[in-house]
């Protein structure tokens, strides 16, 4: 009976953080172990401890004891495999992290992550080593015919682990494993070393196996057709106590020694309070000092330059009081949380950053509520001004840590990482981020590991919409895809494709980095956390391997620093102007400008920062916002939910409507914002004015009003209506106030996020108002990789009557410029150029003077700065126009120009003259490949593809005659005329297609005509109908509809009815077209001109002095575009009717 109670440890479980190798979700692992009342399951993922906190929660919350461990790689003997090594106490586990991240830190770039058997030995105390199987270290070593190294290899372990060592005995019916089992166990007799049974499990269920297989080979980059890879058995699931002990019945020992193997153990890692680093200062003060004296002296510093300022009808003691008293409280709730090293750690960093002219925003989030962080220059919004709530921040009644989150100029970031490092040293790292097999990510990857072409596998995933607010689960998106089924029953690789995805989908793909977020603790992270170097990412600070909640469980403190790329264009505006003599301090603008407000009250806002959104547009330009607060109440309304009050707000605000302040006691709070609640701190307020509710307590209401649990919600009505009553108010006056306020409760904005951001919106808008075409040259310049931010942008600019100057070698620029008026195309922004080597082009210019022709660009050029695709880019783009305008000739010769340019610049090297060099007549031509010049519609083609847009022309341009007969519009004149239906023509610049909540699909499709573009929805009849030809740069003809208008601001409602291509309507048979002829007509021209037979009657009608003439051609002839040209070229002829 005692022998039967005893069970099998699986100690070798991977989960999904054996990446690419592991199966297994903890969620997963822990249903199983509870289900099956396991007692005791151990951990051992490959190379890292990522899963360690998470595993041992998950797994104690069911009753499973959690063995802690990992495999690492050991290296010896020029040979690197993996070693298994438990933690048996915390003393043991710090020296597993220890061990865990040493790997990463000592590895180099191009280095397998490994440890060597010195760091093992002196991390040791209280680890439990596992030889692992074949495929490990001791098991290369022994297929490497290393015998002597084997052992000595042992002794030495032996010696530093005593009865801490043992044989692992594995059983999965793979061929390489007798052999190496059966020297194990003679060695293991030999030199006296225990042996254990364990099995590597990578799956729970056998029916998971060949999913399994297909994420090795995603994992090896190869294919599960490949005869040459190794391959696993079918065995590594998690088998029945019964079948174990069957298959090690011959080796007892090696069980015993399992079963009692979960003794030895008793530690797991746990949660820990929040850890932070000591602020050292000379003085030896306390964080809570230097907390208090920091903050008093800024607030003197804020008073003086800020607030005394825009305060002229009080005294400055009468300021200083209000805002010392604030601060007092501010400063005793953060040491009563023990926070103020938290605040001062921000303050350092932002004080650093500021110092070093690196862009700072003005606050984001609730803690720009704070005066203490106004004062400490952690913020630079005045919460005071903005009646912003501290307690929103920071709740002493509701324990959390505080969270600053900063945003810095994207481009100076790393300055700011690269100060912390160098202060906190090993204290400091970034967060550990995983990237996951999602329904599209999974399709590719295993179909690639099944041979799939990848054309055919793009389809595939195209078929799943893609919407990252509301994205569709692999399943969820073949349950809605009717195209599914049909690919399904054409092609049996696609039901095994989806099979596979369908059991891979969810689990961990790969691990990246959490670039915004970074820990700082006391000591030597790498001691206390495990650490891991992401070599890919350029980072110059290592990551936790733990992801972002665990390291939070941890005891880490996360402080995010986030790259803001508004403040980039601020700053690059900023300094151009500068460079130009003029000066502006963007942080002492007028915030009541009211020709900012003018720009803003027309919604011309591209490019303004939150502001730029089509909804966002309608919104501003039907509010005509007068004051800087119109601005706050709009970011923070413009979300799905409150967008519902935008039209109620704007028509209190313009004298349309009066403004519901639910009762008297309510307007002070209510009348900034026309009687509706729009911020979480005026539900705050509410509770304070109303019901006497603290700030914290306040606080906790709106949380709970937020969240919406019926018993904490019933709770703190009570407790509502109780405070309402000991002031005065009836129970049915504050039950109907708490009813009223309730659902505004639940989707109310944080005004200290709102405020921090309109402040920046309100810069962008500044300095478009002022000096559009610098902050437009800014902007794009941020841009350059962004083609359809550009191509925005681009009819922004002609929008304005801006002249941009096409791409041009000696005209342009690496970046977008501003100069005199005009905006200069940036070469960086061409595909496939790049931009260190267009700069360096440049540079070569500026230097040493325009280029003077094609060959003088050749003889100057550095080879290491063109390539193939470059100079295709350029030369698509018109670059090179200046020297020749065909471009086609240019491109075909670009392998004979890149050897020229490599044979000038050998014979630099060797100081060979070259044939042009010191020669005056550079304007000697290249001598080019001769090729057929592009017709208009090639070379926008090209274009397109070089640029992302048109700029040279539109597609659309050449048909105008057309159109005019058609009685085509552009789509503006569409949608202001009266008219309710009408044809427009339009060229794809872009479609991205989803699915609705009733899983049928639309397609949102970006079109461009010669005004501009232009946004149309359709649905899925047309959509599946013309799906096959709905392409990017393809032009279309189509007949839209609009929707009657209900109200004077109601936005019109396009609807298409229909969708046809370009080349349809031009080769379309006409049925009937009348030429109408002046006196003077060539008829043998007309002849000639209609001399094929077709499916067109043609009528001539001619006009003889006062005569008119009609006659009807007896056969019916053809008449295309090319003759509708060729006739309407003539003189003589007056019109075409179609």
């Amino acid at each position: 009976m005692h022998v039967k109670s005893k069970s099998f440890n699986n100690i070798k479980i991977h989960t999904q953080y054996s990446i690419c190798e592991g199966a297994i979700k903890i969620d997963e692992l822990a249903d199983y172990c509870k289900n099956n009342k396991i007692k005791s399951i151990g951990l051992a993922d490959s190379f890292n401890l990522c899963g360690a906190l998470e595993f041992s929660e998950k797994l104690s919350k069911v009753g499973t004891q959690p063995i802690i461990g990992t495999q690492i790689n050991l290296k010896e003997q020029n040979i690197i495999g993996k070693v298994t090594l438990y933690a048996q106490s915390e003393e043991g586990y710090k020296n597993l992290t220890k061990l865990s991240s040493l790997s990463y830190l000592k590895s180099k770039e191009t280095e397998i992550p490994s440890c060597q058997l010195k760091d093992l030995i002196a991390h040791n105390k209280d680890l439990i080593m596992l030889t692992g199987n074949y495929r490990d270290f001791f098991g290369k070593l022994y297929y490497a015919n290393k015998l002597k190294n084997i052992v000595e290899i042992v002794n030495i372990i032996k010696s530093h682990f005593p009865d801490r060592f043992y044989y692992e005995i594995q059983r999965h019916n793979e061929n390489e494993e007798k052999k190496f089992e059966n020297y194990l166990l003679s060695n293991s007799n030999s030199l006296n070393i225990p042996i254990i049974a364990t099995q590597e499990v990578f799956y729970i269920n056998q029916e998971m196996y060949e999913a399994h297989d297909a994420l090795t080979c995603i994992g090896e980059k190869s294919f599960i057709d490949d005869k040459n890879r190794h391959k696993l058995s079918d065995q590594h699931f998690l088998k029945k106590q019964e079948e174990i002990a069957r298959i090690y019945s011959d080796i007892p020992e090696a069980l015993e020694n399992n079963y009692n193997f979960h003794l030895r153990f008793h530690f797991k890692p746990k949660k820990s309070k929040p850890i932070l680093p000591s602020i050292a200062n000379n003085e030896n003060k306390s964080p809570e000092e230097e907390l208090k004296i920091q903050a008093e002296n800024g607030l003197n510093q804020r008073l003086k330059n800020f607030i005394q300022k825009k305060n002229k009808l009080q005294t400055l003691d009468q300021l200083r009081k209000i805002y010392e008293d604030r601060l007092n409280h501010e400063i005793n709730i953060i040491n009563s949380m023990d926070y103020s090293s938290y605040f001062l750690i921000v303050s350092d960093y932002i004080k650093w950053a500021k110092k070093n002219s690196i862009p700072v925003g003005p606050g984001r989030g609730s803690g720009a509520g704070s005066l203490v962080a106004y004062c400490l220059d952690i913020t630079d919004l005045d919460p005071i001004e903005y009646d912003l709530i501290f307690e929103r921040f920071l709740n002493p009644d509701r324990i959390s840590m505080p969270d600053f989150d900063i945003d810095f100029c994207e481009e100076k970031r790393d300055q700011v990482f690269e100060y912390l490092k160098n202060k906190y040293k090993g204290g400091v790292a970034h967060i550990i981020t995983f990237g996951k097999l999602k329904a599209r990510m999974v399709l590719r990857d295993v179909g690639r590991v099944l041979g799939l072409s990848y054309g055919y596998v793009d389809r595939l995933c195209k078929m799943v919409p893609f919407d990252p607010s509301r994205p569709l689960t692999l399943q969820e998106s073949i349950d809605r895809e009717p195209r599914f089924k049909e690919e399904i029953k054409n092609n049996p690789k696609v039901k095994k494709l989806l099979e596979l995805s369908l059991k891979l989908e969810g689990l961990n793909r790969n691990m990246a980095t959490h670039a915004a977020g970074v820990v700082i603790a006391g000591e030597m992270l790498a001691e206390q956390f495990p650490l891991y170097i992401d070599h890919t990412s350029n980072l110059i600070l290592p990551s936790t391997q733990y992801d972002m909640y665990s390291s939070e469980n941890a005891g880490l403190v996360k402080f995010d620093l986030l790259g803001l790329k508004t403040l980039t264009v601020i700053d690059k505006t900023l300094k151009r102007l500068n460079s130009k003599n003029i000066e502006i301090n963007i942080h002492k603008i007028n915030l009541n400008d009211e020709k900012v407000f003018s720009l803003l009250s027309t919604g011309e806002t591209t490019g303004l920062f939150q502001l730029e959104s089509a909804g966002m547009r309608e919104a501003i330009k039907q509010m005509k916002p007068n004051k800087f607060d119109d601005i706050i109440a709009l970011v923070a309304l413009y979300r799905p939910g409150p967008m519902n009050n935008i039209p109620i707000y704007n028509d209190c605000k313009n004298g349309l409507k009066e403004p519901d302040y639910i009762h008297p006691v309510l307007k002070e709070i209510l009348k900034p914002t026309y009687g509706i609640i729009i911020y979480q701190e005026q539900v705050m307020q509410i509770a304070q004015t109303l019901a006497g509710f603290s700030a914290g307590e306040a606080d906790i209401l709106r949380r709970a009003m937020g969240k919406k649990k019926k018993a904490e919600l019933d709770k703190q009505k009570e407790r509502f209506i109780n405070g309402a009553l000991k002031n005065g108010i009836s129970k049915d006056v504050a039950n109907f106030v708490f009813t009223k306020i309730e659902p505004f409760a639940q989707y109310g904005f944080n005004k200290s996020h709102a405020a921090a951001y309109a402040l920046i919106a309100y810069q962008t808008a500044f300095l478009k108002t002022y000096h559009k075409e610098d902050f437009i040259a800014a902007t794009m310049s941020t841009e350059l990789t962004n083609t359809s931010k550009l191509r925005e942008f681009v009819g922004e600019i002609k929008r304005l009557n801006i002249e941009i100057i096409k791409p041009s070698l000696n005209r342009s620029y690496a970046e977008f410029k501003a100069l005199n008026g005009k905006i200069y195309y940036g070469l960086g922004a061409i595909k496939n150029v790049g931009f260190e080597a267009i700069s360096n082009i440049i540079i070569e210019r500026e230097k040493n003077g325009l280029y003077r022709s094609f060959t003088d660009f050749i003889e100057r050029v550095n080879p290491k700065d063109v390539n193939k695709l470059q100079l295709e880019g350029l030369t698509k783009a018109g670059v090179f126009d200046e020297f020749d305008k065909d471009r086609n000739k240019i491109l075909t010769s670009i392998p004979k120009i890149i050897q020229q340019i490599k044979n000038i610049n050998h014979d630099k090297d060797n100081n060979q003259t070259s044939l042009f060099e010191n020669n005056e007549n550079c304007e000697n031509d290249f001598e080019f490949l001769s090729s057929n010049p592009w017709t208009k519609k090639e070379l926008l083609a090209e274009e397109f593809k070089s640029l992302g847009f048109y700029i040279s022309d539109h597609p659309l341009t050449e048909f105008n005659d057309l159109f005019n007969k058609l009685k085509v519009k552009e789509f503006n004149k569409f949608y202001c005329d009266d008219e309710h239906e009408g044809l427009v023509a339009g060229t794809i610049m872009s479609i991205v297609e989803k699915k609705s909540s009733k899983g049928t699909p639309y397609a949102i499709v970006k079109f461009s005509d010669k005004k501009g573009e232009f946004e149309l929805f359709l649905f899925a009849e047309i959509l599946v109908k013309n799906r096959d030809k709905l392409r990017e740069s393809e032009s279309f003809v189509i007949t839209l509809q609009k929707d009657k208008i209900l109200g004077e601001t109601t936005k019109k409602r396009i609807n298409v009815r229909k969708i046809m291509s370009l080349e349809e309507v031009i080769n379309k048979p006409y049925s009937k077209v009348t030429i109408e002829l002046k006196e003077n007509f060539n008829i043998n021209e007309i002849k000639d001109i209609l001399s094929k037979n077709g499916e067109t009657k043609i009528q001539l009608v001619i006009k003889d002095k006062n005569k008119i003439a009609h006659y009807s051609l007896q056969n019916t002839r053809k008449f295309d575009l090319d003759r509708f040209k060729a006739l309407n070229a003539k003189e003589y002829v007056e019109k075409i009717t179609v």
